[in-house]
């Protein structure tokens, strides 16, 4: 399996508008695994989308509870379910995630008990770990490591950064946040930082139209990062290639990747990539050299 990393949402918060893209959600296939990042509306289709198997499902790992990370998380390993999942998935999540899936067996316990009798299939409680995580190290396993830094993401508190190394190929997750100095540390070296982006041209535009006025930009100002904030943090931490992604706003049809790049050049000169929904990019992982 080659090492690469697979757009399937690209903007931030949970609306969808006609044409538009999806909410985040990202798939990482490094070191012969198939790992999911936060599952906003779509990832599903996305990942069956970029060729993936519902049913190889087998890492999903969720940055913070915010609706447009875990909304479709029960729906992606329900589906995958009926597409013949029958091995287990774990998923890592913060606290509260737990209570989470908790809730979405209970949603569907009619559904999932009739299926289990009138198709043969196999418990689907019986087949989803729910892992919770704090912040250092997540997971280390067959070369493998995933570690969490707490991130600056008001009012939810735990938020948290994702970094993933193996066979010298490392891709950092920022998360939602706003600018936080010690993700550079956390980022040192990576090949790919991955990191959610915000124009304060469209701030304004957005707030309209999706109305809660002065409290919503209240929010996105104090919880999210500016495109240069971005560049900030790349250039400190010394990345390979900075990627934008959770871009905020991303379906105004006055602001294009132009924009997003003038606005992050101001603070970085390296490899930068602005995301959209289906993306691909290939990583250098020694191992499937």
């Amino acid at each position: 399996m080659r090492a690469r990393l697979v757009l399937l949402g690209s903007k931030g918060g949970p609306a969808i508008r006609p044409g538009g893209p999806s909410p985040t959600a990202s798939l990482l296939e490094i070191g012969d695994r198939t790992i999911v990042v936060d599952c906003g509306l779509g990832v599903t289709r996305g990942l069956t989308d970029a060729g993936v198997s519902l049913k190889a499902l087998h890492l999903v790992f969720i940055t913070h509870l915010h609706s447009d990370h875990v909304l479709e998380l029960g729906p992606l390993i329900h589906t995958a379910w009926t597409a013949g999942l029958a091995t287990t998935v774990t998923v890592f999540g913060p606290p509260g995630t737990r209570d989470y899936w908790q809730g979405f067996l209970q949603a569907m316990r009619f559904d999932i008990d009739i299926r289990i009798v009138d198709e043969g299939r196999p418990d689907l409680r019986q087949l989803v770990d729910i892992v919770e995580f704090q912040q250092g190290e997540v997971l280390r396993e067959g070369g493998l490591t995933v570690s969490a830094l707490r991130v600056d993401h008001p009012p939810v508190t735990e938020c948290f950064a994702l970094r993933f190394d193996h066979a010298g190929a490392s891709v950092v997750f920022s998360a939602d946040t706003a600018y936080f100095p010690p993700l550079a540390d956390f980022a040192r070296g990576a090949d790919i930082l991955v990191h959610e982006a915000m124009l304060a041209e469209g701030v304004d535009r957005l707030v309209a139209r999706t109305g809660n006025g002065a409290r919503l930009k209240e929010h996105l100002l104090a919880s999210h990062s500016f495109a240069g904030d971005a560049g900030r943090i790349a250039t400190a931490a010394g990345v390979g290639r900075l990627l934008l992604n959770h871009l905020i706003p991303a379906d105004d049809p006055a602001i294009g990747a132009a924009d997003w790049v003038a606005a992050t050049r101001k603070s970085w000169a390296g490899a930068l990539t602005i995301a959209s929904d289906g993306l691909v990019v290939e990583i250098a992982d020694d191992s499937s050299a």
